[in-house]
């Protein structure tokens, strides 16, 4: 995989176009135009949207502000799942661009993780880059790695710079021929749990009937 830069570039560069619009839940000191932003796949939410907020606080009053957070279609958007993982989860059969409301107040606190700065999204980043390197390498290889190479992992990923991160993310690919190859390929399953519940809600219902 770490040979196929073909590949790689071309994930890594995938965009999604979005259209952010505050939502009229949030008290205005004037009507607040929409923002529009290419979002890139693989990053997070909070780490590419301080444009975002830096656009709607333009006229929002002050005691109004809390901490931000996303919504599609009622749905609170999780900061801690990739971008592309959001929408294709929620989003993959809408039209484009992806219309997304931007809230400043009544944080969904049973939905909704808390992240107040990068620091968050960065030790939740390499907290899942230590468990995936743990089932590859017995984390031989993020063990190996100084401290400047995670932070060089992490910088590429903030700053959207390919060659930064993969220079350092080839390392955690590469495959140990001489040991048989990878101990476990490890991947990760996101589901939409509210419709399950419904659907297993109704087939109790009508099982108790």
């Amino acid at each position: 995989m770490a040979d196929d830069k073909d590949v790689l570039r071309d994930v890594w560069f995938g965009k999604i176009p979005a259209c952010f619009t505050l939502s009229p839940e949030e008290t205005t000191e004037r009507e607040a135009e929409p923002y529009y932003l290419l979002l890139p796949r693989v990053s997070y939410l909070t780490l590419v949207t301080d444009k975002v907020k830096k656009h709607f606080l333009k006229v929002m009053k002050a005691e109004d502000v809390e901490e931000m957070w996303f919504e599609y279609e009622g749905t609170p958007l999780k900061w801690h799942y990739p971008i592309g993982v959001l929408f294709d989860l929620h989003a993959s059969n809408t039209a484009l661009p992806w219309n997304v409301s931007v809230h400043f107040k009544n944080f969904p606190e049973q939905d909704l993780l808390h992240c107040l700065s990068n620091s968050v999204i960065e030790a939740h980043f390499m907290s899942c880059i230590k468990e995936a390197d743990a089932l590859k390498h017995k984390s031989q290889v993020i063990n190996d790695m100084q401290k400047k190479d995670h932070k060089q992992l992490w910088m590429g990923l903030q700053n959207d710079k390919f060659d930064q991160f993969w220079a350092m993310n080839r390392k955690l690919m590469e495959y140990p021929s001489e040991e048989g190859g990878f101990r476990y390929i490890p991947f990760r399953i996101y589901q939409v749990f509210v419709h399950l519940f419904i659907l297993y809600s109704h087939c109790c219902s009508m099982k108790l009937h």
